[in-house]
């Protein structure tokens, strides 16, 4: 008899992936089935495993793409296939997100299911934009408001009851009625001239404001085509937002910047972006893996036996560093075996992950790119030094016409690692690309380039601004059709600075 599985409801946040709890990402990696909505950050469904079942229930004011009956009947029937099942929504899932109601057809078919509350919107979007719900000098009470009401119902905001209250009012999913709510607000005796805000995609990329009042808000927001979702926030502490706004100074604010590089080497890159502002969407476009092939795996069983013969060894990639020390393992030998080599690194990043295995560079180019790698060899090795190559099967040829200009060296080009284009990601980065909200991509090798080109297919490249990683990386971007920028130093806090200023 198959085993019941168990259902997670989960609050996703407001849109930033930094706004995801602990608990909430833990489960998200661990989950085997994922049913999401349309209110989940693109952040957030960027971090979603490409290999896990994701459904898509997304609604929309005036759509519902599922209804929620059926969203009920979901839940329940992957789960009595025993699946453990995270019901992603946005924000807080009992803050008008209608858990409750997917609780009670848990609870009637006899489902065991937890809560991980979120961080709602209504509280982390206007602290994103300056204002706080609540002051001791303004206002000392708030109170949350849906501004959407099932249709065929009558509208139930009291507004006089609201207006005596003399809180901070913050509506949610309330754009489509904003001119209604204004009217009643005032209808209400609430003053024409008290503050007010319409918050737009806020803690994302696409966040905007509009401050006004309460006569004025729903003209401006009409003037310059505010579109959900969005807040709206009405109280004196509104007038704060310009003076406390802070996330829209950061430097990268407004950029959405998507990430191709293997998710758990792009990290450090990942986080920098995102201290400065922006939004990262991390989409990897290539997986690194151990060889499969059987030819290439007998090669380098027979290079590994030669090693003696060798005298400079030559890594282009931190993975390659250890997936090479990994096959030395393997085939039983260590590190005694190459102590008579010297080494040489295509960069930074490649020189710290030889590092770690108790091992200094010789040599490393003041410019991070195969080619000025080959040229640096060419300049400091004798005549007759013997190079091995270990790097990836589809290595660039840049480095190789570089050595092959001087005919008295001789080099093994030994690859000891695939690089697997990732299929499964190309709804994501279609999705991702054609919505028109990405502002830069980042590119960390010519791989990258090519798997970005190979997962999107057609697509105008000339509105794709890359920020790559070196030369050989920037040309293969631009015979794609984008527009480059080039870090010339291979390093993290080069690619940050060029994201910055390009």
């Amino acid at each position: 008899m198959r085993q019941i599985g168990k259902v997670w409801l989960v609050g996703a946040g407001p849109g930033s992936s930094d706004l995801l709890t602990v608990k909430a990402q833990s489960l998200l990696d661990t989950g085997d089935c994922i049913v999401y909505d349309r209110l989940v950050g693109r952040e957030v469904l960027a971090m979603l495993p490409a290999d896990k079942e994701l459904i898509d229930v997304g609604k929309s004011a005036g759509h519902h793409a599922v209804p929620q009956s059926e969203i009920n009947q979901i839940l329940v029937r992957e789960a009595k296939l025993g699946k453990k099942v995270i019901r992603l929504k946005g924000g807080d899932p009992f803050l008008f997100g209608r858990g409750g109601e997917e609780l009670e057809a848990l609870c009637e078919a006899q489902i065991p299911f937890e809560v991980v509350p979120g961080v709602s919107s209504s509280i982390a979007v206007p602290a994103y934009q300056g204002i706080p719900v609540t002051h001791r000098d303004y206002v000392s009470g708030v109170h949350i408001i849906t501004g959407h009401h099932r249709a065929g119902k009558d509208e139930e905001i009291d507004y006089k009851v609201l207006v005596r209250t003399k809180g901070t009012l913050v509506f949610l999913m309330g754009v489509g009625a904003l001119e209604k709510i204004m009217n009643g607000l005032l209808l209400a005796g609430m003053r024409a001239d008290m503050p007010a805000a319409i918050l737009q995609q806020g803690t994302t990329a696409g966040q905007r404001r509009i401050a006004a009042s309460v006569g004025t808000l729903a003209e401006e927001a009409r003037k310059q085509q505010f579109q959900a979702p969005s807040i709206i926030v009405v109280g004196e502490v509104c007038r704060l937002a310009d003076q406390f706004a802070w996330y829209e100074k950061l430097p990268l604010s407004g950029e959405r910047i998507l990430v191709t590089r293997p998710r758990e080497r792009g990290l450090k890159l990942q986080e920098q972006l995102k201290k400065l502002g922006a939004e990262v969407l991390s989409v990897p476009v290539i997986r690194t893996v151990p060889l499969e092939d059987t030819a290439r795996l007998l090669a380098v069983e027979k290079e590994l036996k030669r090693l003696s013969e060798y005298e400079v060894l030559v890594f282009t990639s931190p993975y390659g560093v250890e997936r090479f020390f990994e096959i030395l393992l393997e085939e039983g030998l260590d590190v005694r075996n190459v102590s008579h080599m010297r080494f040489a690194v295509i960069g930074q990043g490649t020189c710290d992950a030889l590092r770690k295995r108790g091992i200094r560079a010789d040599y490393m180019p003041d410019r991070y790119d195969g080619a000025s790698l080959g040229r640096l060899l060419t300049e400091v090795l004798k005549d007759g030094d013997r190079i091995l190559l270990a790097r990836s099967s589809i290595g660039g040829a840049e480095i190789i016409r570089e050595l092959e200009k001087n005919p008295a060296l001789s080099y093994t080009d030994l690859a000891v690692y695939d690089t697997k284009f990732l299929e499964e990601q190309k709804p994501r980065l279609r999705s991702f690309m054609e919505d028109g909200g990405v502002t830069k991509v980042v590119f960390t090798s010519s791989s990258t380039v090519e798997g970005f080109v190979r997962l999107l297919g057609a697509f105008p490249y000339d509105r794709v601004k890359a920020v790559c990683i070196g030369s050989k990386t920037a040309w293969t971007a631009r015979e794609a059709g984008m527009e480059t920028v080039t870090a010339h130093n291979a390093s993290i806090e080069e690619l940050v600075y060029q994201c910055m200023s390009g």
